[in-house]
């Protein structure tokens, strides 16, 4: 017998079918090699829609309205598809299935939009199954994805991770899509992508198919770095009452905080009703204690220009002007927590200046830890027909966590609901979705750090002045001067002096005025001279959103008899709410578009709109050896130009199992709607988005000088005792911002991929590599705009010097200026950028069920000659690779798995924090028990076992060992 093809039944005295009110009542059980039961097998009957999967002992049930004989399909990634013909009710029916790594005819629908085989697909596309995610030792099935061949899994929280491909990474991805059942979840005014905080359960999910590379040739905009769709399960086919229960420790070492507990409960139940209606409900709720961002590199050491560097010993801890990576309120590179000690005498040299960095607060002191994650959904599912099924489904999730873009963000009580509504026919599907965002209780870290420095401490004018009279003092009392001896002293007691009155963490003093901050939806920078006086300056993110999205398609290849023609069209809309300190209604006068109006209201809703469609051709030819796949997309957003996107792609398979593909696809993003419309109140810095309209009247396209070139231009005129006639000396090195009109962001992909089958499929080789061309790249700068006066001008340049002063107010003999606005734009890029990489997935079953497999991928990005308006983070290690050694039935009871995990060192570059990444090595592993008598199974594993601590991203969270036992309880009241 064929070893691909091993079908044993096996007949025990039992009654496995009956006559329940005129239909058969069919049950049995599937196991694998070592007769271990194989759960989450789809059996279905062949030529109708009616199907179930196994339990986790193998077992399943069905009530079948079908006349004798029938065939039953039975299929699971691993194994060899089986056909079963019942023909009587003789017994308990128990199928025995062969190993396969490898399914030739897998099925994938994610890479073109409609199903196809995996091996032939156009593009690059990986696939985790019901079984992969079970026997992952990652955390949970979403934490898998982090294994997959050529895919970067960053954690922002416990609550909060987001994938990317590719390059090009960043914590709140807007390049790369997360679907769940076709929804977006995109948190539209946050900016980040929720797939796991608002996605399946545990107990839900079916699979996940991932597209690591652009996929906007059929999805539209915001998948030029890949895409991601979580597909849960029907209830037609999973039926029953499941629970899950996971508990776990972290901070196992006690550095950051306690040894913590973790707790994740779920519950699913679905029915049918005969072959026509079906209902399912699923419930879940995590919490625990968060990793912690608490790493104390200073970012702007004395060596930079910021910072001091004509004094040496104003070094390491000494260094005045520090700028930690989670440390907020002390931004010296940003130039926004600066202030100028001017007319100093050092060394017996006047009129010098020192640049100090506000004393600022630590994350750690700033953030909650706590979290957790509460998610729910419903769906209700009516089959006009076998192959026609209407449904409608609502999904709700409520999270806590920390999120980073140009700010750190402490998320609490953030909201998302979806409503959708979907018709599927055998050819066509009509969908139809809403999803509601409220952020809830959420702050921004920054302006708090901000405020409190500013309301206990003082204003930057006042604090400076109690810093310059301590210098002073101490000066006083050593000899009456100031050396390169004494200094790091003498600041040492400037900085406590100055600090006398600020709330310090811990204190009841502190968490009042806090609390009272986070509250407050206004991030200007404002302070009160009156202690205990009301504070004006807050931190809290109040940002509400509605998107409404409809879809449809229709394969066309039942009418056209030579080539497979699909054809879609969608539309979207995003309802931005203004709140006056985020987003604003533009049509109102620029000095109130921050204040409310009689009503509460901040004015009127902004509406933001996409609309595509795209047409898709596909061809075999020589008995199917060449497939030539070819699609055009349209999209269309009023803010921008039409964009059109083609994909080209060939494949051919020869000997029948060697399949080589070739691609070329163009793909755009517009804007993400931070990116698009922010107008963001931050008092020192405002970060505005790349739509025209917010720039009418502040100048900070055409009118402005980069960030860059002020700190240099300071840094001169510092040492040349900070004069208006050293600024004016200085002028040159002052460089205008001229930034260009806003675009959407495109990009170029050449992508060749090999796949193939060997050894009677126990052996699976994967290749695929790529390069990517990016223009109009989108990305923040920093500009400074002289207020009322034109760069280039006298009074433009003295506006851009760092002096502590008020606006009118002439100091130590300088003109008086207005000063600057400070803008941090989003905007394009001038410059091209080149990336390219590949990777190699290879996977071998030996021995019945033993496993070994392994990928290791390559990222890398060319360098240009030109530096360019902003830094654009490629922010992606060269190397990763992982290897993972298992088996799923070492006895019928027991399976384990062993995943290792390393990636080689990098630059993580940001707005935020800039810094090296240092190399990670870490090892998952698991172990199974099966109790099939019980319908039970039991997971013990572990991530990063050994507690290697590291972060993943600059600012980051320092990530430790989490340790875990997990128990299913699945097929209950089936």
């Amino acid at each position: 017998m064929n070893r691909i093809v091993v079908l044993l039944f096996l007949f025990v005295p039992a009654v496995a079918q009956s006559q329940l009110n005129g239909a058969l009542i069919l049950s049995g059980k599937i196991v694998g090699e070592n007769h271990e039961g194989l759960p989450a097998v789809s059996v279905a009957v062949k030529n109708t829609t009616k199907g179930t999967t196994t339990d986790s002992a193998g077992s399943f049930s069905l009530i079948i309205n079908q006349k004798l004989p029938f065939t039953l399909v039975i299929s699971s990634i691993g194994f060899a598809t089986q056909e079963v013909v019942v023909k009587n009710t003789s017994g308990h029916l128990t199928i025995q299935l062969a190993t396969q790594t490898y399914i030739a005819n897998e099925v994938v629908v994610t890479a073109s939009r409609t199903p196809e085989k995996i091996l032939r697909s156009p593009v690059a596309v990986e696939k985790l199954d019901l079984r992969a995610l079970k026997e992952t030792p990652a955390a949970s099935f979403y934490d898998a994805l982090g294994n997959v061949k050529g895919v970067q899994l960053t954690t922002s929280s416990i609550t909060f991770k987001v994938p990317n491909t590719r390059g090009f990474n960043i914590p709140n991805n807007f390049r790369f899509m997360q679907l769940v059942d076709g929804i977006d979840m995109q948190a539209a005014t946050l900016g980040v992508p929720l797939g796991n905080a608002i996605g399946p359960t545990e107990l839900d999910i079916q699979s996940i198919e991932i597209t690591p590379g652009a996929a906007s040739a059929l999805y539209g905009m915001n998948a030029i770095n890949g895409m991601a769709n979580l597909i849960t399960k029907n209830p037609f086919n999973a039926q029953g009452l499941s629970v899950f229960h996971r508990a776990g420790i972290n901070h196992v070492d006690g550095k950051d905080q306690p040894a913590s507990f973790l707790t994740e409960t779920a519950i699913r139940y679905a029915k049918a009703f005969g072959n026509r209606f079906a209902f399912k409900i699923n419930a879940s709720y995590m919490r625990g204690t968060d990793w912690v961002s608490d790493t104390r590199t200073d970012q702007n050491p004395n060596s930079r220009i910021t910072a001091n560097p004509a004094y040496p010993s104003l070094n390491g801890n000494n260094n005045i002007a520090f700028d930690g990576w989670n440390k907020y309120g002390d931004d010296a590179l940003a130039g926004s927590n600066t202030v100028s000690i001017t007319g100093l005498t050092i060394d017996g040299q006047a009129d010098k200046t020192l640049t100090v960095a506000r004393t600022g607060y630590w994350e750690k002191d700033l953030v909650d830890p706590k979290v957790d994650n509460l998610k729910f959904d419903a769906a209700l599912h009516y089959r006009f027909t076998p192959s026609t099924e209407l449904s409608y489904s609502y999904r709700i999730g409520k999270m806590d966590g920390v999120f980073q873009r140009g700010n750190k963000v402490k998320l609490d009580n953030v909201v998302v609901q979806n409503h959708q509504l979907e018709l599927k026919g055998k050819n066509f599907t009509l969908k139809a979705y809403t999803s509601n965002e409220n952020t809830g209780d959420s702050y921004n870290v920054k302006p708090l750090a901000d405020n409190l420095d500013l309301y206990t401490g003082g204003s930057a004018n006042a604090w400076a002045a109690k810093y310059k009279t301590a210098l002073q003092n101490y000066a006083g009392t050593h000899g009456g001067n100031l050396t390169s001896a004494n200094l790091a002293d003498a600041t040492a007691y400037a900085r406590q002096q100055a600090d006398l009155g600020r709330v310090e963490p811990g204190t009841e003093r502190f968490y009042r005025v806090k609390d009272s901050i986070i509250k407050i939806n206004n991030w200007d920078i404002r302070s009160s001279s009156i202690p205990n006086a009301p504070v004006t300056g807050g931190a809290a993110l109040v940002q509400k959103s509605n998107l409404y999205h409809a879809e449809g398609q229709w394969d066309l290849t039942p009418y056209i008899k030579t080539v497979n023609v699909l054809i879609g069209a969608d539309a979207r809309v995003y309802e931005l709410i203004p709140d006056g300190n985020n987003f604003v209604d533009f049509s109102r006068p620029i000095a109130e578009r921050n204040t409310a109006l009689p009503d509460g209201s901040f004015g009127k809703n902004t509406y933001y709109k996409k609309f595509g469609g795209f047409v898709q051709a596909t061809r075999t030819f020589f008995g199917e050896k060449l497939k030539l796949n070819a699609s055009l997309r349209f999209d269309d957003n009023p803010e921008f130009t039409t964009k059109l996107t083609p994909r080209l792609a060939i494949v051919y398979t020869a000997a029948e199992k060697h399949n080589f593909r070739f691609t070329y696809q163009q793909g755009y993003r517009f804007p993400a709607l931070f990116e698009a419309l922010s107008y963001v109140n931050n008092g020192r810095v405002k970060r505005v988005g790349i739509l025209p309209v917010i720039n009418e009247g502040l100048g900070y396209r055409n009118n402005s000088y980069t960030q860059a070139s002020v700190a240099v231009f300071n840094a001169a005129v510092k040492a040349a005792g900070n004069s208006d006639a050293a600024a004016l000396a200085n002028r040159s090195l002052l460089q205008p911002g001229n930034l260009p009109d806003g675009k959407p962001e495109g990009i170029k992909s050449f992508e060749a991929g090999y796949k193939t089958v060997l050894f009677d499929n126990r052996f699976i080789v994967d290749f695929d590599a790529y390069t990517n061309i990016y223009d109009g790249f989108l990305g923040q700068v920093q500009v400074y705009v002289p207020i009322g006066e034109t760069i280039g001008s006298d009074a433009a340049v003295i506006a851009m010097v760092d002096r502590n002063r008020d606006a009118t107010t002439a100091a130590n003999g300088n003109a008086a200026s207005k000063g600057q606005e400070r803008y941090r734009v989003y905007t394009n890029a001038t410059n091209t950028y080149t990336t390219y990489g590949s990777s190699l997935g290879l996977t071998y079953q030996f021995y019945k069920t033993w496993a070994l497999s392994g990928n290791i991928n390559y990222n890398t990005i060319k360098g240009n000659a030109a530096a360019d308006l902003f830094v654009t983070g490629f922010n992606t290690p060269e190397w990763t690779t992982n290897v993972s050694f298992g088996n799923r039935a070492v006895t019928r009871s027991l399976g384990f798995n062993i995943v290792w995990k390393w990636q080689d060192s990098y630059l993580w570059e940001s707005p935020l924090v800039t810094g090296g990444i240092n190399a990670i090595n870490n090892i998952d592993a698991q172990l199974t028990l099966r109790l099939p008598a019980l319908k039970s199974t039991i997971k013990f594993g572990g991530t990063n076992i050994f507690n290697n601590r590291h972060i993943q991203y600059a600012g980051g969270p320092t990530l430790g060992a989490l340790y875990y036992a997990a128990i299913t309880l699945d097929g209950l009241l089936n």
